[in-house]
Formats: C-alpha cells, structure tokens, sequence
C-alpha cells in the first residue's frame, strides 16, 4: 500500500459489479480506509434481447457496497467512449487490424476521466480489481506483475503513467484468484461465484459480425490460395485476423490435403483474404513495427535494458526481443502477430510500457 497510514484516507474503487472489484473495496475497508464505490457506464445500447447488461452489473454493485456499508454512485462515460475508445476500433478495423479495446479503455477511461472525477469526489486514491502491482524505487513507480500469473493484467494497462500510478492502488494484486473467490465467499458478497467478463465488453453475447456490420460496411471478396488458387469467398476482410482457422468455410481439398486452413495475409487494395494449408512461413515473422510508445518508467531505453522481453497478445508467454528506434527484432519467429494489437515490454517481473503494432515485417 502507498500509505500505511489509512485514517482519513478517502480510496473511490471503480466498481464493475464483479467480484474483484468487490473484494478489493472488502480488503480496503478492512484496513481502515474510507471507501467509497464508483461505478462506470461506458455503453448505452441494450444487447439483441433488449437488455443493458450495465443495468444489471449496477445492481450488484448496489449489493456488494449496501453489504459493505460503504457509499456508491454511478457515473456516465459513455459519450468519452465513443469518442475515445469505440471510434479508435473502428477506425482500426478499417485499416485492416485487429483491434485491443481494452488496453485504449484503461487510457481513456478507466485512467483518465474516471480517475479525474475521483479525484475532484475528493479521493486520496483510486483503486480497481486488476491483477497487477505498483512498486517505488528510487522515486519513480514501476507497474509489476501480479502473484497470479495467469491473471496477471499488466499487458492492458502499458499504457499507463507516472501521475496515474502515483494514486492508484491494485489492492488484489498479491492474491490469486481462488483466494479471491474465497474471500468473497467467506464475507458474504453477491459477487462470489459471478461468472468473470470476456470478451469485448460491448459486444456482450452478441456475434462478432452481427455488432460490427452494424457500424461497418462490409464489403464482400474472395478467398485465395498463396499459391493463387481460388478457394471461396469471405464475407469482409475485418472479421478475419492473422493466424485465424475457424469460420473460413473452406472443405478439404480434392487432391486429399485435408489439413486445416489458415489466415495468413490480407491485402486490403483488392480485397482478397489469402490462406494457405497447415502452418505456413507466412504465418511466422521476424519483428515488427510500432507507432507511439508509452514508457511508464519515462527514464529508461528499452535498447539498454538486458534480457529484454516482449508479449504480443495477452495469453503468451514473453519472448526475448531487441529494440532498435520503432523496430521490434524477434529472437524467434513469432506466430500470427497482428496490427492493431499491442507490443508490450517487460524487464523480469515489470511492465515497462508499450506501443499498438503498426506493421509485421517477414524474413528468413
């Protein structure tokens, strides 16, 4: 914790409605922290049965704080969301990426006007239920794992800064998450078996294209071989993504090759999607390029760093990587890297920042 002095200190938690945002307003309660619960709507629209999921996530967050004895109120980002975030998407999907909204919600919300009304209700910090740690050494704070690798959430949120870190506590961050299930469980909270949240959070339970052909035109092509055979068609090159074998509609072929088929390039001039058979060259690449990159310790060079690592995509272990201007060189071929996803870096057990992938450069 930042402070060991709790007396008087306010902490607003943005509260999801699942659980654990709501253990992490429990654990600070308990250590004598005034806490106060703020819940965030960042979508308007009702999902293909007329429900608006955030209305019924409201309603647990309105349990969980009643049950604590803590304040609660809601607040509406949904118009910075638009602008900030979901505008950001598409125009990704445009470009032909494939595009990480919740790494831009972390920056744009979760950490930016959420943080700044929090500050103005009059809070000391501002707390969430990521899976991750602030850690300060010689002044400057450094975002680190979580206990629980395989929650660990750091890789959203290397967009992140000195002044954000400076007020915000991950109270959860030293826990796994049965323990956290189990605390929920042993207090009584609502939340304690709530099924977690996947996916994009504005998308629900709705099909992928079904949401997006609604903001989108698609605009329908065909489907080549690499070795330039005509194999089908596809409904519009933004529902597919690098490395992608399900959903091509494409049959074993006659010659008896029935392995499966993969996406590996699409070009965007002349609207085709190429695939070829079983895992191809064409799917491995030898680095990349990045566009604007956010350093959260703003002192350090990447190129000096030793052992530098590198994620590409959330569930992936780090890969060692050297770093020369916006050049990302691989150690090892990497599979299906894809535009519009994020390259973030870390040194051992910290995030050092990060950059969207602009470009994936291919060689021997």
């Amino acid at each position: 914790m930042k402070n060991q002095n709790t007396q008087n200190k306010t902490v607003v938690v943005g509260m999801s409605g699942g659980v654990d945002s709501s253990v992490s307003a429990l654990l600070l309660k308990q250590q004598g922290y005034n806490v106060v619960g703020l819940f965030m709507k960042n979508w308007e629209e009702k999902d293909e049965s007329g429900i608006c999921t955030s209305e019924a996530d409201f309603a647990d967050v309105k349990r969980v704080c009643e049950k604590l004895e803590i304040p609660y109120y809601a607040v509406n980002f949904s118009e910075q969301y638009l602008d900030k975030v979901f505008a950001e998407f598409l125009e990704d999907f445009k470009k032909g990426y494939t595009p990480n909204p919740d790494v831009l919600c972390n920056r744009e919300i979760k950490f930016g006007p959420f943080l700044q009304y929090a500050l103005k209700m009059g809070a000391d910090y501002v707390a969430t239920g990521h899976y991750c740690n602030i850690k300060e050494i010689n002044g400057q704070f450094y975002l680190a794992k979580a206990v629980d690798t395989n929650k660990d959430q750091t890789y959203f949120l290397n967009q992140l800064s000195q002044e954000q870190l400076r007020c915000v506590m991950f109270p959860i961050g030293g826990l796994t998450k049965p323990q956290v299930r189990e605390i929920a469980e042993s207090n009584g909270l609502i939340t304690a078996k709530k099924k977690d949240s996947t996916g994009i959070c504005f998308i629900g339970e709705r099909k992928f294209k079904d949401f997006l052909k609604t903001y989108l035109p698609a605009k329908a092509g065909d489907i080549y071989s690499l070795a330039g055979e005509k194999l089908g068609h596809h409904d519009g090159l933004m529902y597919y993504t690098l490395g992608q074998r399900r959903g091509l509609n494409i049959g074993g072929k006659a010659d008896g090759i029935n392995d499966r088929w993969f996406v590996v390039k699409k070009d965007l001039e002349k609207n085709i999607l190429y695939v070829n058979h079983g895992e191809h060259n064409q799917m491995f690449s030898t680095g990349l390029k990045y566009d604007t990159l956010n350093l959260i310790p703003p002192t350090i060079k990447l190129h000096e760093i030793k052992n530098l690592k590198a994620k590409f995509r959330y569930r992936q272990e780090a890969q060692d990587v050297a770093v020369s201007g916006s050049t990302v060189t691989f150690k090892n071929k990497q599979r299906s890297v894809t535009p519009g996803q994020w390259v973030v870096f870390y040194d051992n057990e910290f995030c050092l920042g990060g950059a969207k992938i602009i470009e994936v450069i291919y060689g021997k």
